[in-house]
């Protein structure tokens, strides 16, 4: 059985404690705090990669991802191919007074066209403006941070690889045409 004002007494001791610990105080607008580097803040759009596959809207519990497309028709890229057509980005909008930031839409975009910022300021007067077009979104892009470093001792993503190496023939064979350029004017001189 627990003795009268045992609970008041534990309470007061708690208190005292605390009093004479150091407060630490942010001084939040003057100072900016440390982010952990994963840091969900808003989510930022790299619209070149977008290909408009809806995923993310489809996928998101809230459904606060509003997109809107068009098809345009693209001429063939080689003569005598046909003509393709492909989806065209007419809005793209999240609505943050509606999301909870579970990341679901970046984890599915299979283009990554959407990114985690770290970015928390962006409270509004009027809940209306919460919903960010596209054009808000992608001056989110800017604040995103660089992926963590690769183990020095990994292999060279295919994709660097093959990118670097098309760089390289391209260079080549620019300077080859500048070489031989400069050959066909020596022999005309």
């Amino acid at each position: 059985m627990p003795i009268p004002g045992s609970g008041l007494a534990k309470g007061l001791a708690v208190t005292l404690r605390t009093m004479t610990r150091k407060t630490v105080t942010a001084q939040y607008p003057d100072v900016q705090p440390e982010l952990p580097p994963r840091t969900r803040g808003v989510i930022g759009l790299f619209e070149e990669n977008c290909t408009v596959c809806m995923l993310c809207a489809r996928e998101c519990p809230d459904w606060c991802i509003y997109i809107d497309s068009h098809k345009e028709t693209v001429p063939p890229s080689a003569p005598g191919g046909r003509e393709r057509s492909r989806n065209v980005l007419d809005r793209f909008a999240i609505d943050f007074s509606l999301c909870m930031y579970c990341g679901i839409c970046i984890e599915v975009c299979p283009f990554d066209a959407l990114f985690w910022s770290p970015e928390f300021e962006y409270a509004e007067t009027d809940i209306h403006e919460l919903t960010h077009e596209r054009d808000k979104l992608r001056e989110w892009m800017w604040t995103v941070p660089e992926p963590p470093a690769l183990d020095p001792r990994a292999e060279e993503p295919k994709e660097i690889a093959a990118a670097r190496k098309a760089a390289e023939k391209a260079a080549a064979q620019a300077e080859a045409a500048a070489e031989a350029q400069a050959q066909a004017q020596e022999e005309q001189q």
